[in-house]
């Protein structure tokens, strides 16, 4: 029995449809359906009714289910114990990153990854993206969480996204939730000293046909959120890099939404220990971390 099959079939059945599986998976529509007519043929009987409801279990599909959770459980135990024997009880995992990811993206994944490979030793060291991307090159971190997109020199994946918002001053705060250009045209904002969000806001107003007024550029980002609350101007900022939110600080969307991504990097043509691959995993939602093996 094809344990991607098992997979599939539990996706289609939370999902509600081969379409909604197939999105999930990241895999073609048409594979999910090559994949559910197998594995009704080699048992021999129907697992799903479609209409144009969408898919469910049929009764003995329903009575299949926890069966399949149990074989994808136990498949994951065979993988975690294969995982040890080829070194994953111990090694380390070296990483750096950009201080808003650092700060609330990172934590809970690595004590996840402590959870189920305390052996493992997990080093974090904050820099801006160009400090992460040196780190890369002369070896000194396995993994960088950086803004894409990046150098081609680095083998890169999207695993977040972090919407730009802005943030005004209880006295000057609009009860929209969204703001209009014209609004948004009356204040006076404090800029971010750092490249790449800078641009990505400048060229945003330019883009929209818009003029920004500058009071400030500072650079670090806590002490623009303190500006704003101290009723000082508005601000611009992904929202990962304006948390926490203080009192006297109101967060609204722009016009037009503007989003950086945030991707994992690591160096091409680099052999990597069994470990880091593993923490690329989780930070991918692969492999061991698949959303419905872990929750299974």
């Amino acid at each position: 029995m094809n344990i991607s099959h098992l997979q599939i079939f539990l996706a289609v059945v939370e999902q509600g449809s081969f379409s909604a599986a197939a999105l999930q998976l990241d895999i073609s529509q048409s594979a999910v359906s090559r994949a559910i007519a197998a594995l009704e043929e080699e048992l021999g009987i129907s697992l799903l009714s479609r209409g144009r409801f969408g898919a469910r279990a049929t009764p003995v599909g329903e009575r299949l289910i926890c069966h399949a959770r149990q074989i994808l459980q136990c498949r994951e135990s065979i993988d975690y114990e294969v995982n040890l024997q080829k070194g994953l009880s111990g090694g380390w995992v070296r990483i750096a990153s950009f201080r808003s990811a650092a700060t609330h993206l990172l934590p809970p994944m690595i004590a996840r990854f402590h959870q189920r490979f305390p052996d493992i030793e997990v080093t974090l060291t904050e820099a801006d993206p160009t400090g992460v991307e040196q780190a890369l090159r002369e070896g000194q971190v396995d993994i960088g969480l950086v803004p894409l997109p990046r150098s081609e020199e680095f083998e890169t994946w999207e695993i977040a996204r972090d919407e730009y918002v802005v943030l005004l001053p209880d006295a000057i705060a609009s009860t929209a939730e969204a703001l209009t250009w014209e609004e948004l045209s009356t204040y006076s904002f404090i800029l971010y000293n750092y490249a790449e969000c800078t641009s990505a806001v400048r060229n945003h107003w330019a883009e929209w046909g818009q003029s920004l007024k500058v009071a400030y550029i500072v650079k670090e980002d806590s002490t623009i959120v303190s500006m704003v609350a101290q009723g000082l101007g508005a601000a611009v900022l992904p929202r990962l890099a304006a948390l926490p939110i203080p009192a006297g600080v109101q967060v609204r969307s722009l016009p037009v939404p503007l989003v950086r991504e945030i991707g994992v990097a690591v160096s091409s043509n680099v052999l990597h220990p069994p470990a880091v691959f593993i923490f690329l995993d989780l930070l991918r939602g692969k492999g061991l971390f698949t959303p419905q093996l872990s929750s299974s």
